[in-house]
């Protein structure tokens, strides 16, 4: 349910609100928006008498949602804006947010020059693997807290935000100290004791997809991080598993336009895990961008070959500067500015 106010900040009405909404129906209440006209009245609210709300003075509108994610849903905004870095917001209608870098965090030197070729191209956004969610244990598993703060001295040194995964709480406390943007993986979309804690923070926080997720999962898993308190989610698109063996996962390019009606949360694309192969990640975030994608977040590698992860669906040098020629045309041509 949502009550939208008549006035900005009324704060006396809303803690009125608020306290009835406790004291007579069990309900908890969240206030949503910079202008704090919007109360969102989460979880199942069939109880609630809506005409006391609706008679109170300084209650403009009181709408039921009827979609089980209350604060992900479209009708409770338009379409909102994360920012990520001083100047650059992921879902504004006036740009596509590049963010890239390698996989996993292998040392300083790697680091630093992934960041060179990708700051080179006018990319603000870093991303690297510190704790990596490898399907086998004797994979690489990344540098722990020592990536983490390889990934902060670089990011200073390049004037760069930073975004890297965590799996579980403690690791996202760590993140939330060094990074700008927690992303939270496939494999833990559905994880809720950590997507509560996520909820507690304030970092914006990229939220991927599960393997086999509904959009009503997806945005279900949204609503844990928003019910907690943090407004700055963005849902990434990076393919699901299907019988197709060629790609790596297939990719829901249609789930874009889905969203759009679903959610006001921001969306962006992950073209490499899908394609699987690097050859195939520029067409992938091409079409995620003609789909209508907020942003991509992309790997590169200095050297592919030598990489200790995802090596495969990693961009070259030459690969990366094609795919940012490709892409500055392609957003100019949609009247808008790739940062």
């Amino acid at each position: 349910m949502l009550i939208v106010l008549a006035k900005k900040n009324d704060t006396e009405l809303i803690e009125h609100i608020q306290d009835l909404l406790q004291r007579k129906y069990s309900c908890d209440a969240h206030v949503i928006g910079e202008n704090r006209r919007v109360i969102a009245v989460p979880g199942d609210s069939a109880h609630v008498e809506v005409d006391i709300f609706k008679n109170m003075e300084g209650v403009r509108t009181v709408n039921r949602v009827d979609r089980p994610y209350k604060l992900a849903c479209r009708k409770q905004r338009d379409k909102s804006e994360v920012e990520v870095k001083p100047g650059i917001k992921i879902g504004s209608r006036s740009n596509v947010v590049m963010m890239a870098g390698p996989c996993s965090i292998e040392s300083e030197a790697q680091l630093d020059e992934t960041a060179a070729m990708v700051k080179e191209q006018g990319v603000n956004i870093l991303r690297g693997g510190a704790f990596k969610p490898r399907t086998g244990p004797y994979a690489f598993n990344g540098l722990g807290e020592e990536g983490l703060k390889i990934l902060q001295k670089i990011a200073e040194k390049y004037d760069m935000a930073t975004v890297t995964e965590a799996m579980t709480e403690e690791q996202a406390d760590l993140v939330c100290e060094y990074c700008d943007i927690i992303q939270i993986g496939a494999r833990n979309m559905q994880n809720y004791d950590l997507l509560r804690h996520i909820g507690t923070c304030s970092k914006p926080v990229i939220l991927k997809n599960g393997l086999a997720a509904t959009h009503d999962e997806w945005l279900l898993a949204a609503e844990y991080i928003l019910a907690g308190g943090n407004p700055n989610v963005i849902l990434c698109e990076r393919g699901i598993r299907t019988h197709e063996k060629e790609v790596r996962f297939t990719l829901r390019l249609g789930s874009i336009p889905a969203l759009r009606e679903l959610t006001h949360l921001p969306i962006i694309v992950d073209p490499s895990h899908a394609a699987g192969k690097s050859r195939w990640v520029g067409d992938l975030a091409k079409a995620g961008v003609a789909a209508g994608a907020d942003g991509l977040i992309v790997e590169v590698h200095p050297n592919p070959e030598e990489a200790l992860s995802d090596g495969p669906q990693s961009l070259d040098a030459e690969q990366w500067k094609d795919l940012m020629t490709d892409l500055t045309q392609m957003t100019n041509a949609l009247d808008k500015e790739l940062l």
